[in-house]
This record gives C-alpha cells, structure tokens and sequence, in this order.
C-alpha cells in the first residue's frame, strides 16, 4: 500500500511542480509532512539538507530520500524518484517539439511562469526558516554570512558550502 502512495503522491508532485526542486520543496513538505505524515519536520529539514549536499538534481535526491524513509527500502525509493521525473519525461517528449516552435508566440507566458518560480522558491526557503534550522544565534550568523557571500561577494557555492561546514564543524 506505501508503494502505491509513494507512486500516486510523487507523480502528483512531479505534475504540478514548476521550476525544479527547490521550488518543490514546499509543495512537497506539504505532502509529505502534513497530509501523509510520513516524515517529521525535523525529518524533512534534514532531508532537504542531504538532498542539497549530494550529487544530482535537488528535487529528484528529495524524492529519492523521502521514498526511502517513507518505506525503509529501497523500492520506496525507487519508486517515488521514477514517480517524481515520469511527467516531465512524458511532458518534454510530447511537447518539447511544440514549444520550441512557439516560443516566441508564448514568450509573455513564460515570463509569467519565471516569477512563479521565484515564488515558489522563496515559500520553500521561508519553510526552512524554522525552529530545527535556526537553533541558536551560531546558526543565524552562518546563514547571513552565506548569504552575504554569494550575495554580496560574488562567491560560488561550492566555495560558501565548504566555508560553511568548516565553521558548522568549529562552532559546534
């Protein structure tokens, strides 16, 4: 029976989620915190830390994870990342011909869809700003601090997670 949810919740994701994982990360808490209740908040967060420190796209490394803990192996998993990438897949083969012909036609639509997308992500960043993320001031303080260095000092994100896990690691 997990299987099946697994497969129906991460298809429905998959299907209705614009602008990639991070923009499903508040869709997906949703769904899986709340109306499942497969996983905990606390769960979730650390979930979407693993998912953003390992190699792959963001939003299939969630379902993956997600899958995983739902059903404690790994055919869970398996199934919620085929469940989560099968629409796209389907959507760009029946329609990646299409779009590219009229994209100029559609340009003011897809302009519309980008600040969507920014939306999104930004609900999923405001979802993380919790009590099992920012636990102290030593938390907050490495927060701003990345922030500000790709903000501010143009650092790429390879070199602010690095920065970040050796202070992480000093300061607790």
């Amino acid at each position: 029976m997990i299987y099946i949810q697994l497969f129906f919740t991460f298809l429905k994701i998959g299907l209705f989620n614009f602008g990639g994982g991070y923009a499903m990360i508040s869709f997906l808490q949703n769904e899986v915190v709340y109306k499942q209740a497969w996983l905990s908040t606390v769960e979730f967060t650390d979930i979407v830390a693993i998912s953003q420190v390992t190699p792959g796209p963001v939003g299939i490394n969630l379902a993956t994870y997600t899958g995983y803990t739902a059903s404690g192996n790994i055919w869970g998993a398996s199934i919620a990342t085929i469940a989560v990438c099968l629409p796209s897949f389907i959507l760009l083969i029946l329609a990646g011909k299409y779009l590219f012909a009229t994209r100029e036609k559609y340009g003011t639509a897809w302009r519309v869809l980008r600040l969507v997308v920014i939306g999104l992500i930004a609900s999923a960043a405001l979802a993380l700003c919790n009590g099992e993320n920012f636990t102290d001031y030593k938390s907050i303080l490495l927060c701003v601090g990345a922030f500000l260095a790709v903000w501010k000092f143009k650092q790429g994100p390879i070199t602010v997670l690095l920065a970040s896990t050796v202070l992480g690691l000093l300061l607790y």
